[in-house]
């Protein structure tokens, strides 16, 4: 017999791994843009980036953010402005991949793991430039 609090826990796992790991690194990302160096990136940039961003399969259950390099600022939810210069849908894991450096953007496209709306670019300035270095504790 299982007990309720066994179930419960469960459930919160559950609950839990529909987070996405990218949620984190859209949140420093938040930080990083208010930095000198967020701030020349936003000068340097000045672009809109819709990203659509799946716990395990394009198109499915996205969360989107919008990384808004005009303004400076990460947003959760569809971009308002009219439409984003790029918009970008990945898988959870390939984001992180491309976002960290650990994949190129353009094999990552070529490999059906990142798609791409919009202008190419805008698109094409996407880098893991954009994104703030992980720190090394």
């Amino acid at each position: 017999m299982v007990s309720s609090s066994n179930l419960e826990e469960r459930a919160a796992a559950m609950a839990n791994s529909t987070q996405l790991k990218s949620d984190a690194l859209l949140e420093q990302m938040k930080l990083h843009l208010a930095t000198d160096v967020g701030k020349e990136l936003t000068k340097k940039i000045g672009l809109v980036y819709q990203f659509n961003i799946a716990p395990k399969k394009i198109g499915f259950n996205e969360e989107i953010y919008v990384v808004d390099l005009k303004k400076g600022e990460v947003t959760k939810g569809p971009y308002e402005g009219g439409k984003p210069d790029a918009t970008f849908s990945f898988k959870d894991e390939d984001f992180l991949k491309v976002a960290t450096g650990k994949m190129n953007p353009q094999m990552a496209f070529m490999r059906g793991a990142m798609k791409i709306k919009g202008s190419l670019s805008a698109a094409q300035k996407f880098t893991p430039d954009i994104f703030p270095k992980p720190s090394k504790m």
